[in-house]
């Protein structure tokens, strides 16, 4: 009886077929609830990796099959060239941006009040599509002042130093008496005791200065023999009418305007056209003089930086990205910073440590981890900026700022229509990505250990 007991209490023996039943089922279960994942992750991205590497193989027409041949006319296409340096470009500079300015600005929200409100304004721009962005600096960046905002404010503030010429527009009748000098400038001969008319025309009316007169009165002012006047004016009759190289009444000065005495090749005189464009030189002796009306008088408006051609637009891109994604290593950074041990902190402070020391030797190597992480999740980004790139660019300037994407899109579909040659480049992007997702994914293997 008890030996009965004893043999049935016994546990079964190892190699029988029972114990493994639940654990089938229990494989099989989860099997079967990952299989809808497993199907969509084989559509969505197994299959179109294994497509593309195929379709990388063949011509465009995609009927013939080429080999490598694709691959080695990505390394002689110019273009193709020119979007792998733009794309090192990014992936060196922008990250490294993001991640400083991530930093600094994680470090300074500490320090003030209402953090929680300047988070929200810095991460509010990654509520922005692309798309949206990019038609936003497409316009700030606009070339005219009267509608990019950059603009605006870099003529402003040249403007506000350098001031600008009065009348860009301005230039004289042929066969007036003025002559134009290889600079730009205008003279006309003169001599002491005369009073010189020297007209201007291609100046709207509306655009004189508020404060004009009307030039006849100067015009038929006398000269003491050792001075020499005249008067510089706007040689066109409102309404019509009016004699050509005549000031008539109803003709207006043109005041602000810079004019020098000449003699010898040097000037010997200057002074500024007064309301009704009069101007005097005194004092002046002799023969040989001419009036000069310098080319500054005459010198376009500065229309500011072209941030939009070829030499600037891939950094003008980079500060529009710079712009989206700031907000983002700014929220992971603090939360690491947030999760650092204070009594080390306090510490060092007690120590005699000031602030940047602090910084240099306490934080930034305690947040080493989280800054590699951020660094690395922006490198992967950055390597597939298409949008930003696709919208900003002008198309003169296009190929000056492609990079691998948008030259896969490009060659592919954006009038290239050789998809094999489009296939190799998605490859090599691809090839590019996966070293650092596969660093990313073991940093995060790492830390959860």
């Amino acid at each position: 009886m008890t030996a009965t007991l004893l043999k049935e209490a016994r546990p079964p023996a190892a190699g029988t077929g029972r114990p493994r039943r639940p654990r089938r089922r229990g494989r099989a279960a989860a099997v079967l609830f990952a299989l809808p994942a497993l199907l969509l992750l084989g559509a969505l991205v197994v299959y179109p990796v294994l497509f593309s590497v195929g379709r990388s193989l063949f011509d465009a027409s995609g009927t013939r099959f080429v080999g490598g041949e694709n691959y080695a006319e990505m390394f002689r296409d110019p273009a193709t060239l020119k979007a792998i340096r733009n794309t090192a470009i990014w992936v060196v500079v922008a990250p490294a941006l993001l991640t400083g300015l991530g930093l600094i600005l994680a470090v300074l929200v500490e320090k003030i009040r209402w953090a929680t409100a300047f988070k929200l304004l810095l991460f509010m721009p990654m509520a922005v599509s692309f798309l949206a962005a990019g038609i936003i600096f497409r316009l700030a960046y606009d070339e005219d002042p009267d509608k990019g905002v950059l603009n605006a404010a870099v003529v402003g503030v040249h403007d506000a130093f350098a001031g600008t010429s009065g009348y860009p527009t301005a230039r004289p009748r042929d066969g007036q008496g003025l002559t134009e000098e290889a600079d730009g400038s205008y003279r006309a001969d003169a001599a002491p005791g005369r009073t010189v008319s020297l007209g201007l025309v291609g100046v709207r009316p509306d655009d004189l200065p508020s404060g004009a007169e009307p030039a006849y009165g100067a015009a038929r002012a006398g000269a003491a023999a050792d001075e020499l006047r005249g008067v510089v004016y706007l040689d066109f009759t409102p309404g019509g009418g009016g004699e050509q190289g005549t000031v008539d009444r109803e003709e207006s000065g043109l005041p602000g305007m810079t004019v020098e005495a000449v003699r010898d090749g040097r000037t010997v005189a200057t002074t500024t056209t007064a309301a009704d464009g009069s101007f005097r030189f005194g004092g002046l002796d002799g023969a040989g003089y001419t009036v000069k009306l310098p080319a500054g008088n005459f010198a376009p408006p500065y229309d500011g930086v072209s941030w939009l051609g070829p030499a600037l637009v891939t950094p003008a891109i980079i500060g529009a990205y710079l712009w989206i994604w700031t907000g983002f290593a700014m929220v992971l950074i603090g939360a690491g910073l947030a999760s650092l041990p204070r009594d080390a902190l306090e510490a060092a402070r007690m120590d005699g440590a000031n602030e940047w020391q602090i910084f240099r030797k306490i934080t930034v190597p305690l947040l080493a981890p989280v800054l590699t992480v951020v660094f690395v999740t922006l490198v992967i980004n950055v390597m597939k900026v298409f949008d930003l790139v696709y919208i900003i660019a002008p198309g003169p300037v296009q190929q000056d700022a492609t990079v691998l994407a948008t030259q896969m899109w490009l060659v592919s579909f954006g009038g290239g229509n050789n998809q094999g040659l489009g296939s190799a480049l998605g490859v090599l992007l691809l090839l590019l990505v996966v070293p650092a997702m596969v660093f990313n994914v073991r940093r995060f293997r790492r830390s959860q250990r």
